[in-house]
């Protein structure tokens, strides 16, 4: 997304990718980076619910799908820094860490939290995504119609 459209694309990219990533690639990178910044908790991580709606074949009325469990949490770096983190699921450490990372992304650590965290969760998703399509794409059946000749 062009971030003159929108300011706030890129911190979309990075909570999205927060929020999807696997809690255990996410232990791993943080634990890794050896981040463990000064914060204060705004909101403890609490585990909720949100109606997901969908549409059918991607252009049809909305509907309500059915609910998730989500977890939310908030903290406020030393520095002043908010942090955001929603994730699905009822993990508590990973909305947590969630909203650190994306306090630091706003502060002077953004290219080490980014080059420490986000790049190889981004590169794992990838790698995760192509495997996936991989395998579909080895169980794809192509219909054809062979003319018969009678015309």
């Amino acid at each position: 997304m062009n971030e003159t459209i929108d300011p706030n694309a890129a911190r979309k990219a990075w909570l999205g990718l927060l929020a999807r990533c696997r809690a255990a690639d996410l232990d791993a990178l943080w634990t890794g980076a050896a981040l463990a910044p000064e914060h204060s908790v705004l909101r403890t991580p609490e585990v909720g619910s949100v109606m997901v709606r969908g549409r059918a074949g991607a252009v049809g009325s909305a509907f309500n799908l059915g609910e998730m469990t989500v977890t939310r949490a908030s903290v406020r770096l030393a520095s002043g820094e908010d942090g955001h983190g929603y994730v699905q699921g009822r993990d508590k450490v990973k909305a947590t860490r969630a909203a650190l990372i994306d306090a630091l992304m706003q502060t002077g650590q953004a290219d080490e939290v980014r080059a420490a965290v986000l790049t190889p969760l981004q590169d794992r998703m990838d790698k995760a995504r192509a495997t996936r399509s991989a395998k579909a794409a080895a169980t794809k059946v192509d219909f054809f119609t062979m003319v018969r000749g009678e015309d």
